[in-house]
């Protein structure tokens, strides 16, 4: 390697350094800005972000790539804008091949070179966060602000985690070392040790359409650092945010004199289905899923030659006992089952409440009155077009659409969604949310996603069999969150004992900017890979040791 190369790393030390010391500490930190702001990212980057992105439309997405099946235009924008961009279609045979030879080499480019490689694709990401903002945007229905920092910011932070476990991780564990055994008689046995890290092979990132890059940054920079060539098969409905990734990356290996097919995008028709075809190709030996429980449970059982790590559905869960802060508990429920219409895989599905109610700051409140004043707040926020429209975003589907038009047949309804205009894009898919309310014995409904702006309040015995209910439903259909409200220190110690047995991130009384949907990069594990929603947590040991093996030589010296 050149000495350019190493000098890629020792460019972005001090940002490698700071990752490391938070993940570590798991203290707040960030070298990306989420702020929207001009004062942060120049007073043009805003007006060149957008323009970078129409630049974009109706035309032929710049990338090569190996193999020739024609192109693919495949997205729409819930916000009822043209997009008609136009992709290589992927060739399963053409990818591999391409993507294997490139390992040969990957595989033996030293760790600082791939840091630093990773290290400076996240630095270009960062200076086209705007555009990417857009991108996100007009192919998940994030509102803009959501989607700069969901897309952009926050993603790049999940993406820099990865780098900062991996590398520390193979650092601490490879080398060289000297082994001495002292003996009774004679001189000591010595040995020299080598420790070196192999990388698995080909990786798979399988994107989802809500959030592209949040969800497969972790896998790609883990897979990246670790030594594993990568093939990014993107939504159909979300390819933007993810070719743009591939471009930048495909960019700087070029710029470094490395093969650029280290990374692929791996684009097809909605019918194609290659993400199958792929996950179990012997070729292919990690493979990252973000989507529903089906395919998930169908590579964990399948793709077997392969590390898998999925992310799937599941229930989340709020219990509300008692609280010291009523209003501000209601404010930020509200905006937790609002926030991106509740298609988020973190939004509070169930909210169990006790049939005699809650104790308060304002008083007992009965369990019909938190149930209107739940549903009140919801409706408040929504009825707000400033905030409506920052909070709710777009539905990325038509299916998404018909699920919550049709909620009012599932149970009591409480609020009923609604389809107001949106202020800027009259094609807008947006439904406000519905809140429904049901009984506990209607666990045959609230025992089951309903992946939209949809949430129960659920009547229960009390608070015992509301934390008894929470601990079943995840056990069996899981969750990546759950929450409760309580003033009563053994209520608390009972629900995280709850969340414990059955794996699940426990949430206790948010009340402030902080909500249960949110999960902070080099702090939080997102999900905790301990239930049926999830084999790992994002950038956890687990998630970043399954894509490499040590393998060590050893002499007498």
């Amino acid at each position: 390697m050149s000495k350019h190369n190493v000098d890629l790393l020792e460019r972005h030390r001090e940002t490698l350094d700071g990752a490391i010391a938070a993940i570590h500490g798991r203290h707040h930190h960030t070298p990306f800005p989420e702020s929207p702001s001009r004062s942060v990212y120049g007073e043009d980057a805003a007006a060149r972000g957008r323009a970078a992105f129409e630049a974009h439309l109706g035309r032929d997405f710049p990338l090569e790539g190996p193999g020739d099946r024609g192109r693919v235009t495949t997205e729409r924008s819930p916000y009822g804008v043209r997009l008609d961009v136009s992709y290589p279609r992927a060739d399963v045979d053409a990818l591999l091949t391409a993507s294997e030879t490139a390992l040969h080499e990957w595989r033996r480019v030293p760790l600082p070179v791939r840091t630093g490689v990773a290290l400076e694709i996240l630095a270009r990401l960062n200076r086209r966060s705007f555009e990417m903002g857009h991108a996100v945007q007009h192919t998940s229905g994030q509102s803009f602000v959501m989607a700069f920092q969901a897309g952009g910011p926050h993603a790049q932070d999940r993406g820099l985690e990865a780098v900062a476990h991996a590398h520390d991780m193979i650092e601490r564990s490879t080398g060289e070392a000297t082994w001495v055994k002292p003996r009774r008689r004679g001189e000591p046995i010595t040995m020299a040790k080598r420790f070196t890290a192999r990388s698995r092979g080909v990786g798979l990132v399988i994107g989802c359409a809500t959030f592209p890059t949040w969800n497969s940054y972790p896998a790609l920079f883990a897979d990246l650092v670790t030594g594993n060539t990568v093939i990014v098969k993107p939504h159909p409905g979300a390819v933007l945010p993810l070719a743009i990734t591939v471009a930048v990356a495909r960019d700087v290996l070029r710029e470094q004199g490395l093969n650029p097919d280290v990374v692929l995008l791996a684009a097809e028709e909605h019918d194609d289905r290659i993400a199958g075809v792929l996950a179990l190709r012997p070729e292919v030996r990690v493979v990252d899923f973000t989507g529903s429980t089906e395919f998930g449970d169908w590579l964990e059982a399948n793709a077997r030659q392969a590390f898998v790590s999925t992310e799937k559905a599941g229930v989340n869960t709020v219990v509300v006992d008692s609280t010291d802060a009523y209003r501000a508990m209601l404010a930020n429920l509200a905006h937790a089952m609002s926030l991106y219409s509740g298609q988020m895989c973190t939004t509070p599905q169930n909210v169990y409440v006790p049939t005699g109610g809650v104790p308060t700051d304002e008083g007992h409140k009965s369990a019909d009155t938190f149930a209107a004043d739940l549903a009140g707040a919801v409706a408040e926020l929504a009825a707000d077009p400033a905030r409506r429209v920052g909070v709710l975003g777009a539905l990325v589907d038509a299916r998404v659409r018909d699920r919550v038009d049709g909620a009012t047949d599932l149970g009591r309804v409480l609020l009923a969604s609604t389809a107001p205009e949106h202020p800027e894009f009259p094609e807008a898919l947006v439904r406000t949310p519905a809140v429904i309310g049901l009984d506990a014995d209607r666990r045959e409904v609230y025992g089951r996603e309903h992946f939209g702006p949809i949430s129960f309040v659920i009547t229960t015995a009390d608070t015992a069999r509301s934390l008894h209910l929470m601990r079943e439903t995840i056990i069996e259909r899981g969750a990546i969150t759950a929450a409760v409200y309580s003033t009563d220190e053994d209520v608390v110690e009972s629900a995280e004992e709850a969340a414990l047995d059955a794996g699940v991130n426990l949430s206790i009384n948010l009340t402030q900017d902080v909500f249960v949907n949110q999960s902070a990069a080099f702090s939080d594990y997102h999900g905790s890979g301990a239930n049926p929603a999830a084999t790992s947590s994002l950038t956890d040991p687990r998630f970043v040791a399954g894509r490499f093996d040590l393998v060590q030589s050893r002499r007498h010296v």
